[in-house]
């Protein structure tokens, strides 16, 4: 209490100058309908002010932790759909009374550093060997392909995307299926090239470029562009198609990091060949 009287003491010409200023207001208010309209309208407005920030704020951290949900949700409908399972119809490989085996899962992840603008672009994400993440697992974005996982730590990844001059991806055009490769010219972050593609193959403008498979990565079918435009390389007899990717990697957020349970499996067989 002393402490208190102190302090009123120390701060009296501040107290007396509110108490002064309060009664003003509170005499204006009530000596004309005009002003004290006035003073409500500006004591509303400065409240009103206040809860809309507040609700921004809390909106945006409301928005954050839906997305995020959002994502893990997506992540397990991925690994419900039919390609993320293997289908046996020999009896020998029936187990518990079914002839289907899951063959790829899917862990969400945020993405928390992304260059897109460099000849060897690279990912940093949320996610690491804590979460089951391992080099070589394949990664995608809700649009389509991202990339490969290269190294991981406990809690983070970084992954390869096809924005790297080193990236190769097994692909075909989904309406042909035609197969080819996809790199990138480090030129435009929007757009990559199909090669190997034979030119006895015709394409046509808009055709959907989708993973073909044929890696032990990326399940087959996943979007990873549209062809725009073709060259045709002298005396080689493959189109150099130019493909606008599905993912845009300059509003990359979120991506799903992609598990083939089968995958050493394939690997030790390749090895041994």
């Amino acid at each position: 209490m002393g402490k208190l009287i102190d302090l009123l003491k120390k701060y009296d010409y501040v107290v007396v100058y509110a108490i002064l200023v309060i009664a003003s207001l509170v005499m204006m208010a009530r000596s004309t309908s005009f002003q004290g309209s006035r003073l409500s309208a500006a004591a509303r407005n400065v409240a009103g002010s206040w809860y809309e920030g507040v609700h921004s704020v809390s909106g945006y951290f409301g928005l954050k932790g839906e997305n995020d949900r959002l994502a893990a949700e997506n992540a397990r409908l991925h690994a419900q759909l039919a390609e993320s399972y293997i289908s046996y119809t020999d009896s020998l490989f029936e187990v518990n009374d079914t002839v289907y085996r899951q063959r790829y899962n899917y862990t969400e992840a945020a993405v928390i550093k992304n260059s897109w603008s460099q000849q060897n672009n690279y990912l940093i994400i949320g996610k690491g060997s804590n979460h089951g993440l391992e080099p070589d697992m394949a990664v995608i974005s809700p649009e389509g392909i991202v990339g490969v996982v290269m190294a991981t730590t406990k809690n983070f990844a970084t992954v390869m995307p096809v924005l790297h001059g080193d990236s190769r991806n097994s692909v075909k055009l989904k309406r042909t299926g035609i197969n080819g490769s996809l790199v990138w010219d480090g030129r435009d972050y929007r757009y990559a090239l199909v090669l190997d593609v034979p030119t006895t193959h015709p394409f046509e403008q808009g055709d959907t470029v989708v993973t073909s498979g044929l890696a032990n990565d990326f399940p087959e079918g996943i979007p990873v562009g549209y062809v725009e435009s073709a060259d045709t390389l002298k005396g080689s007899g493959f189109y150099k198609l130019r493909i606008r990717l599905a993912t845009d990697f300059n509003k990359l957020d979120h991506v799903y990091v992609i598990n083939n349970m089968f995958r050493r499996e394939q690997k030790e067989l390749e090895e041994n060949e």
